[in-house]
């Protein structure tokens, strides 16, 4: 096989991409050792490739880094001997007092200093439902679920949650519960951050 027929097999985007067998990487390191074009041809396979995943990269939601980094700390917490907890499902006839064991730890808080607009500790996690407290200093970004239900209980500050076209002024003491299949936002009216309990059950 000539070098301009290697080339063209595709093997060398396989190797690139990192689906390449064992064998056939190891063919191809061996063969761009001892030639300059092949070599070449990952570089211009590895310049296109990256390209092209930040021409088509999709800007996640600002919601993802910290909910994620609250399910990293919650992880650590239970790691670090905290006991596992099952706070009340949500309803409308849920009461701050319904979690105060929760709200009342003073590792549970936020200082409004942070540099998210969002900020969320979680109190409690089953494949099924989570649970956090949920600080949030502006507006969220317009979502929509398909597979869970997403439910709230203000407990500080005041929002505004938008469906469609309709929005639902909630002060503290208020449930509300997100439709499926509804595209929502979340617009804090208050001069405080508008502290919740935030809660997303499998649908």
């Amino acid at each position: 096989m000539t070098t301009r027929e290697y080339i063209e097999s595709g093997i060398l985007e396989s190797y690139v991409m990192g689906v390449a067998s064992d064998i056939e990487r190891e063919e191809v390191e061996i063969m761009a050792a001892g030639n300059a074009d092949i070599r070449q041809e990952i570089d211009a396979i590895s310049d296109a490739l990256e390209k092209y995943a930040v021409a088509h990269a999709i800007e996640p939601s600002r919601t993802v880094k910290p909910l994620l980094m609250a399910t990293i700390d919650y992880f650590e917490r239970i790691k670090s001997g905290e006991p596992i907890s099952y706070p009340p499902e949500l309803h409308e006839n849920s009461k701050p007092e319904d979690y105060f064991s929760w709200l009342n730890r003073p590792d549970f808080n936020f200082s409004g200093s942070d540099e998210n607009d969002l900020f969320a500790k979680i109190i409690g996690y089953t494949p099924q439902m989570i649970t956090a407290i949920l600080w949030m200093k502006q507006e969220t970004p317009r979502e929509i679920h398909h597979n869970e239900h997403e439910r709230f209980l203000i407990l500080e500050g005041n929002c505004d949650i938008i469906i469609g076209d309709k929005s639902h002024h909630l002060v503290p003491g208020d449930y509300f519960a997100i439709p499926l299949h509804e595209y929502h936002q979340v617009k804090v009216t208050s001069f405080i951050a508008c502290k919740a309990i935030l809660q997303r059950v499998a649908a």
